[in-house]
């Protein structure tokens, strides 16, 4: 099993490379959005982090990359792309690498970073709001139009744009905040608190009832828009192991 014993910048032409490499694995060798090396290296140079996971032998088996810029006279950050070899996964080098990119923001004074990822992907879910923090800020349907990565293929592209604090105490506060939420949601039903369930594995029902995904992607996407146009904000995700259903908790 490989682990990683470094996190660092991509500097070296082999670095860079294998980072595209490593692209083409993850989403597959039809993947147009790839990032080049000469990117992945200038925007180092104004602010923008694009760093590597490294096993013992110095093979990179994961990165982060993002851009920095203004918005509304403020510095932000949008977190592009993450990814970690298959046989390296479940071991926390992802919220490693999101960690090491929070502070390396942070020193060029980000406020916020902002990311995308599909509402009805419930393992990143989980990851986004239990371990994370996130808020979201938008939910946007189809986003990157029609993909031609099997990783989303049939159900269109519909994304939250995520909000992550960079400063620590805005950021414990907002895990609170989840925290309280998710224990209202197990005592209360309808009023200021709701609950949008997803697949437990959106991937599985791509790959044996394209039309169950596509009607979850329906259905989820007029609950949770609709919410977010009412007033609710997302403030927790649930999954109920012994039912095998997942839930995303919303209150007002």
């Amino acid at each position: 099993m490989k682990t990683a014993s470094d996190i660092r910048p991509l500097t070296t032409r082999e670095e860079l490379l294998a980072c595209v490499a490593l692209q083409y694995r993850t989403w597959g060798d039809s993947f147009t959005d790839v990032v080049p090396p000469s990117i992945l290296q200038i925007s180092q140079r104004l602010g923008g982090v694009a760093a590597g996971a490294f096993d013992e032998r110095g093979a990179l088996i994961g990165f982060v990359y993002g851009m920095t810029g203004v918005q509304n006279g403020l510095i932000v950050h949008w977190s592009d792309m993450l990814a970690v070899v298959p046989e390296a996964q479940g071991q926390g080098i992802g919220r490693r690498l999101k960690e090491y990119q929070r502070a390396a923001v942070a020193k060029v004074g980000a406020t916020v970073i902002y990311w995308t990822y599909d509402p009805l992907v419930a393992r990143n879910a989980h990851l986004n709001f239990n371990v994370f923090g996130v808020r979201v800020a938008e939910y946007v349907e189809n986003m990157y139009g029609e993909s031609q990565s099997p990783v989303h293929r049939g159900i269109g592209t519909d994304r939250f744009i995520v909000a992550w604090p960079v400063d620590d105490g805005e950021l414990d506060a907002r895990r609170d905040e989840i925290a309280r939420a998710t224990r209202a949601a197990k005592s209360a039903d309808g009023g200021s608190v709701r609950r949008v369930e997803i697949p437990t594995s959106i991937d599985t029902l791509q790959a044996s009832d394209m039309n169950a995904a596509r009607e979850w992607r329906r259905t989820t996407r007029a609950a949770l828009a609709g919410a977010l146009a009412s007033g609710y904000a997302v403030n927790g995700f649930q999954i109920d192991d012994k039912a095998a259903r997942a839930y995303y908790v919303l209150t007002r």
